[in-house]
């Protein structure tokens, strides 16, 4: 299984849309553990807007871990066939271990102000 975390400095970036860049961990979520870990770059500009929810699904992506995004992102990645945690900080494999240890849950927390979106 592949889990997705909006990254910057090893870091969950707060704000999905404008994250440096996608840390990708295949995780044994049986045994709890990670396998292995790559990144996808950013898109340029509002994440948001971009492709890259097909772009994390194409690569086996099914769970997004991440801070805060707002409900149209939450939809476009639910689409693409990948669930969305909110809520989540801190450094990324403390955030993923939490995750298959089943220590973290959706928050619901949406953001509603974009300035992409301007």
């Amino acid at each position: 299984m592949k889990i997705a975390l909006p990254s910057r400095k090893n870091l969950i970036d707060d704000h999905f849309g404008h994250c440096e860049y996608f840390t990708i961990f295949t995780v044994d979520k049986d045994n709890k553990e990670i396998i292995s870990q790559e990144t996808i770059s950013s898109p340029e500009g509002c994440g948001c807007k971009s492709n890259i929810a097909q772009t994390l699904s194409d690569v086996g992506v099914s769970v997004m871990l991440a801070g805060n995004m707002g409900d149209g992102a939450v939809r476009v990645l639910n689409n693409a066939g990948i669930e969305v945690i909110r809520g989540c900080s801190g450094d990324l494999k403390t955030v993923a271990l939490k995750w298959l240890e089943g220590a973290i849950l959706d928050s619901g927390d949406s953001c509603h102000a974009h300035e992409c979106h301007n």
